[in-house]
Formats: structure tokens, C-alpha cells, sequence
């Protein structure tokens, strides 16, 4: 837990043996720490590390209190750490006792709180109402493409702004005999934001077309865990209905999906068109099919409205991506702490990204509601590590440039920070891909650190609403569930207002608490869920939807 924040640095657990830097701090200044004093050896930017202590090689590095590294070479006092001078390290974990008890924090400002949602037959409550196009296998992408371009406009759904008339004004200079050098200097007027404009399904928020490159041609395991998916998004709070085009012979069979619908709900009841290209001969008599079928779905699940719901209905994916120094002590903390809030409230949570877990293996473990929760974690995290140790790529590998650049010199360093997104609840259940949710309170969900495959999966097991934490910015998004964006720190909030939604770097500042922010954070949750709030990600149709081959990915 943060123990307090300072002017220019701060000590994030006793254990620790490393201080972070709130801001850049010069060679020379004089540091003085729990009455011991001493010069910096280094120059140290915003967000990265500086030692308490002289160390040798070999010396282990301790952050949040956990190991997260050992010096490689001799670092003085005072000395920044660097991927020079320090090497990945993570402890061992093995079956502990459990560590069930826990801070339950204060609810009562929400527990008569709702939102509005739309409710669904097998109890689940959805923050949107969509309607899904999905292929089974790649080889339909093209008539998804085609289905798009033919209802989208027509229904009266909105698209992002496009650039258009940028385009048209390069054009013209061009034909005016501008330059190279005059175009490139040139200010191009915006296009204006379009509206939505004769919007015929006025309770549908829209019809979202998915692509992906898989269904054949890998391996079986794959196009069996990509019926899985999709059967999570179609049987998803947020999914009305769906349209579903299968060519025929893949291995992603129509059967398959069908069995998967079922495993996440036995009485599935809402609209649902499966269409095989190779039992209805040509491409037209497909897409007339897709075409009437959908449309008459739409005006089906068009009745649906939202109703008032509890919060103990929103099932709230936790994510990461583009992290930087900060986003262990500021934007995870204060989602770990609403976490707990959920947790408290009855409602749901899901942690993901489990290359992002190494070096927390012990604490989490431990905090399993019994031992076959634990030993199922334990296992997968052991599992996948050693599938990327043997392409030459383990966990150690994860951070990616900008992490390091930004702070997270180690992959445990990275992964101490994220964990904190978790809180400090109970796990109640631990979920292989492609698993859905089915019990409140914490989820562990096995997926790689990449945040839109992750997000993808977080999605597919039933979070209705993502809450994406970010220190160097990122655009991701979700067909169907809102994906609100939480900067780290307050200068990226104020560099990309387009695609950041909520700002914890007054947390940093000291202008907030981690409890206030994450109060201030849950109302806007309620915001979104209820459709009052749309995150940029959203407004921009940043619908990014990747799923997982169950080969390496970090």
C-alpha cells in the first residue's frame, strides 16, 4: 500500500529498497529518508527508481515488497536502476495457507445506487444493447465487410469522424500547384464531428461487425477456444442478438459454437441467425438471407429498453496498457481500491494479464478461496511460462520499450504495479481462457499481457464495462462493452483528451486520495453504464477485437 506521497519521491513499501521519483531529480541532490541522508549518484527521470543502499551484483531489489530484480552489476547509494544494472528476478511460489481476511471498504455512500441497464433472460444485465455480425472462420470476412456497408449507414448509425475532407483539401492544393513543402506545412481544417442522423433503432446502440483471421487452418485447440469466444460476445449482457456467417467446412464448425452457447447458457433465447455459404450456393442468396434476418432481429430486440439494476450487475474487466512508473501507485491502486468496492457490494471483477502476475504468484495464491482455486492458478502461470521458456521468450521478456523507458525496468516490477488492480478481496475463482464468469468476486482469468487480447477475453467472459488503466496512452477499445481509459498521471490526461476518459494523476499530486479518486471513479462508472457518459473509445469505434492462439503471446 502507498504510504505517502512526497514532493519529489516516494517509499512505496517498508520492505523496499528502492525509491521512486515523482519528478526529474538532477546528480547531486541531496535525499534524505527516514533520518538517513545522501547525494544522488545519477541523474533520475520522472517515475524510475533510485537505491537506499550501495548494491553488489547479485543483490536482490525489492518494490511493493516483493522481489523484483538483482543488481547485475555494483550500484552506488543514490544510483538509478537501469536494465544495465538490474536483471529480472521473481520469488518462488508454492501452496501456502489461506489469507482469506481482508479491509472491507466503506460502501454505504452506494449501496442504494443503480444503474440503468438492459436485462436479460438469464439474469445478467447488459451497460448496451448491440447487435453482432461475426464470421466463424476468416474466409467470411469479406461478406461481414459487405453486410456493413450495406446496413450501417441505411439504419442510421453514427461513424466515427472520418477525414474526408482533409483528403479533399489536399487534393486541391495539389491541383492549385502547391508543393511538396507548402502541403506539408499546410493547417487542414477539421471535418466537423457528425451526428447521428435518422436513426431508425432508436434502442439499439449499434450493430457491431467483427473480423478475425482464424476458424481453420490452425490448430484445433484454437478454432475450438474461438467457438468459445464468440459464444462468449453472443450470450454477453450487452448482445441482443447476433448474425453469424460460417462458410462450411472449417474447422470452427457451427455445432461447435452452438455447444459453447449452451455450456454459458442453457436456455439461450435471444435472436440468433447461424448462415452456411456452402448449404446456400451463391454469395447473393447469403447475404439476402443475412440481410432479411437480421433486420427482422433488429426489430425484434429494438423493444428491449433499460431498466433499473443493482450495481452488484456490473461485471468490471481490469486492464492495463502503455503502463508507466506511475501506474502502480496512482491508476492500478485506485482501481484495486473500487475493486474492493465491487467485491463489498456483491458484484463482479475480472484480472487478467497473466504474464503481468509474475512475482505476485504467492500473495494471490494464497488469497484463493480454497486450495483447488490456488493449485489451478498456480498451475496455468507455471504452464505458461514454461511454454514461453521454451520459445526462447519468458515472462521476463513482457515489459515492451515504453514500459522501460517509462520505469518498468522488470517484468516483476511491471507486473508488482499491475496486480494492484486486484485490490486485496478474496479470489474466488480462477478462469482458463476462454471461461466465463459465474461467481461474484475476484476473478483471475488466464490471458497474455497484450491489452487488446486480453480486453478481448476479459470481454468474452462477461465484463459489461472495462476499466483500462494507461501511463503513456493507448486507444484500445471493444466492440461491445465501454472501455474507459485512466491516465496515470496528469499530463497525459491533458495531452490525449481524445482517447483518455478519467484522470488519477491528482493522486500523484497529492490533490486526491486513492479512496477519493476511486469514489469519484465509480460514479462515473454508473455514468457509463447507464448510457448517460460514452468513453472516447467508444465515440472513436475503437472496436479492436483479437483473440488469443494458444501459442506464446506475452
Amino acid at each position: 500500500m502507498v504510504e505517502e506521497v512526497k514532493r519529489t519521491f516516494l517509499h512505496i513499501h517498508r520492505a523496499d529498497n528502492v525509491l521512486v521519483t515523482l519528478t526529474d531529480m538532477a546528480k547531486g541532490t541531496f535525499i534524505e529518508h527516514e533520518g538517513v541522508g545522501f547525494t544522488l549518484a545519477d541523474d533520475v527521470a520522472g517515475k524510475h527508481k533510485f537505491t537506499l543502499t550501495d548494491l553488489a551484483p547479485g543483490d536482490e531489489v525489492y518494490m511493493y515488497g516483493v522481489l523484483v530484480g538483482k543488481a547485475s552489476e555494483y550500484i552506488p547509494q543514490g544510483g538509478v536502476i537501469n536494465t544495465h544494472n538490474l536483471k529480472h528476478a521473481a520469488a518462488d511460489f508454492t501452496l501456502g495457507n489461506r489469507k482469506l481476511n481482508w479491509v472491507k471498504p466503506d460502501v454505504s455512500a452506494f449501496l442504494n445506487r443503480t444503474f440503468m441497464g438492459y436485462h436479460r433472460a438469464d439474469g445478467s444485465v447488459g451497460t448496451a444493447n448491440y447487435w453482432l455480425v461475426i464470421p466463424l472462420v476468416f474466409c467470411e470476412n469479406r461478406n461481414i465487410n459487405v453486410l456493413k456497408d450495406a446496413l450501417l449507414d441505411k439504419l442510421g448509425f453514427s461513424k466515427p469522424r472520418g477525414y474526408e475532407n482533409e483528403v479533399d483539401q489536399l487534393v486541391s492544393m495539389l491541383h492549385a500547384g502547391k508543393t511538396v513543402e507548402e502541403i506539408l506545412q499546410a493547417d487542414l481544417e477539421m471535418t466537423p464531428e457528425a451526428g447521428i442522423s435518422n436513426k431508425l433503432f432508436h434502442n439499439i446502440d449499434g450493430i457491431k461487425f467483427i473480423n478475425h483471421d482464424m476458424g481453420c487452418g490452425g490448430t484445433r485447440t484454437d478454432s475450438d477456444a474461438l467457438c468459445g469466444l464468440l459464444a462468449g460476445y453472443i450470450t454477453h449482457p450487452n448482445v441482443a442478438g447476433a448474425t453469424v456467417l460460417s462458410l462450411g467446412c472449417q474447422h470452427a464448425q457451427a455445432g461447435i459454437l452452438q455447444d459453447e452457447i449452451k455450456k454459458r447458457d442453457a436456455n439461450f433465447s435471444k435472436p440468433l441467425v447461424i448462415l452456411e455459404q456452402q448449404k446456400l450456393g451463391t454469395e447473393s442468396r447469403l447475404l439476402h438471407e443475412a440481410l432479411k434476418q437480421t433486420f427482422a432481429g433488429l426489430m425484434q430486440v429494438n423493444k428491449q429498453q433499460r431498466q433499473p439494476a443493482p450495481l452488484n450487475k456490473l461485471c468490471i474487466g481490469l486492464e492495463c496498457g502503455g503502463s508507466d512508473g506511475f501506474s502502480g501507485i496512482s491508476a492500478n491502486p485506485v482501481l484495486g481500491y473500487l475493486s474492493d468496492m465491487m467485491v463489498n457490494m456483491g458484484g463482479s471483477v475480472v484480472l487478467a494479464e497473466f504474464p503481468e502476475l509474475c512475482g505476485v504468484e504467492q500473495e494471490l495464491s494464497d488469497r484463493c478461496v480454497d486450495d483447488a482455486t490456488a493449485l489451478k492458478f498456480m498451475d496455468l502461470m507455471r504452464t505458461y511460462n514454461a511454454k514461453a521458456e521454451a520459445a526462447g521468450s519468458g515472462f521476463y521478456a513482457n515489459p515492451s520499450p515504453g514500459n522501460i523507458r517509462d520505469g518498468l525496468i522488470t517484468d516483476a516490477i511491471k507486473s508488482a504495479g499491475a496486480a494492484k488492480k486486484g485490490g486485496t478481496s478474496p479470489v474466488t475463482a480462477v478462469l482458463d481462457y476462454p471461461e466465463k464468469v459465474t461467481q461474484p468476486g475476484l476473478n483471475l482469468l488466464c490471458t497474455p499481457g497484450s491489452d487488446v487480447e486480453s480486453t478481448t477475453a476479459e470481454v468474452a467472459s462477461g465484463a459489461n464495462l472495462v476499466l483500462f488503466t494507461t501511463g503513456l496512452g493507448t486507444p484500445t477499445g471493444n466492440p461491445v462493452a465501454p472501455v474507459v481509459k485512466l491516465s496515470t498521471n496528469t499530463a497525459l490526461f491533458n495531452k490525449m483528451p481524445d482517447i483518455v476518459d478519467f484522470n488519477c494523476g491528482t493522486v500523484i499530486e497529492g490533490v486526491e486520495t486513492i479512496e477519493q479518486s476511486a469514489h469519484r471513479l465509480l460514479n462515473y462508472v454508473i455514468d457509463v453504464a447507464n448510457g448517460d457518459i460514452k468513453p472516447k473509445a467508444v465515440l472513436l469505434g475503437q472496436d479492436d477485437f483479437i483473440p488469443w492462439k494458444r501459442g506464446v503471446s506475452l
